[in-house]
């Protein structure tokens, strides 16, 4: 079965072409053209992408974004105007898992898209895939890639999961942000370290108890983060 995929703009034409390509490639493709739309859509049918314009009629793509993440960590790539920094900080806020600035290049958007599926699905070596980290509290499961919070399920986008993984497995290992831009999205991956910082703001938000004072995630100031153990 071919990957599903949501793609989202009020630019039938834009949403035509992205379509075109990825069909090509043997992807399924539905197509919605503004935000309530898209939002049902995504109720009814669990893809494993939703390309998401931030300018649409009814809801824009950031109420659309939020609305999803409150069912939903399917990846989610926002589309934002070029050169609006705001709008990619806010998509990520929201729970983007990454955005592409608009006019793109449809060669970039599939090389993102399918960077995403492949981190979203990866498989984990069959030592690994058991693996199970509990502490204080905090338990991930690699194999099912769900956290849980005083047996409490937390929900994490796809890239929240890979930047706790990472720490998590290496205890008292400092990463620097550039190093976790270039392990988690990729080396070629054209954002910058603000990236990580809302990321990891996000993930605290979600783990720990009092963000302020992280138990889990701290902060090597001037150097970057690591996971207490």
């Amino acid at each position: 079965m071919g990957k599903k995929v949501l793609v989202v703009d009020d630019e039938k034409l834009i949403v035509k072409g992205i379509k075109f390509s990825l069909v090509q490639d043997d992807m399924e493709v539905d197509c919605a053209y503004d935000g309530e739309e898209a939002l049902e859509m995504a109720k009814k049918q669990e893809y494993d992408m939703v390309l998401l314009d931030v300018m649409l009629p009814k809801l824009n793509g950031f109420e659309v974004c939020q609305m999803i993440r409150e069912f939903s960590n399917m990846p989610i790539i926002m589309l934002t105007a070029k050169g609006d920094d705001m709008d990619k900080i806010l998509g990520l806020e929201y729970g983007a898992d990454d955005y592409i600035t608009k006019p793109f290049n449809i060669l970039e958007v599939k090389a993102r898209i399918k960077a995403i599926m492949r981190r979203s699905t990866r498989k984990a070596p069959e030592e690994e895939k058991k693996k199970v980290l509990e502490k204080n509290g905090l338990k991930i499961d690699c194999d099912s890639r769900r956290v849980f919070t005083n047996e409490k399920e937390v929900r994490l986008t796809a890239k929240e999961y890979d930047l706790l993984e990472l720490l998590a497995f290496h205890p008292n290992k400092v990463y620097s942000r550039e190093n976790l831009l270039n392990i988690v999205w990729g080396y070629d991956y054209p954002g910058d370290v603000r990236t990580v910082d809302v990321h990891i703001r996000r993930l605290r938000e979600k783990i720990e108890s009092n963000p302020g004072e992280p138990a889990y995630i701290h902060t090597k100031w001037g150097v970057g983060y690591y996971f207490q153990d």
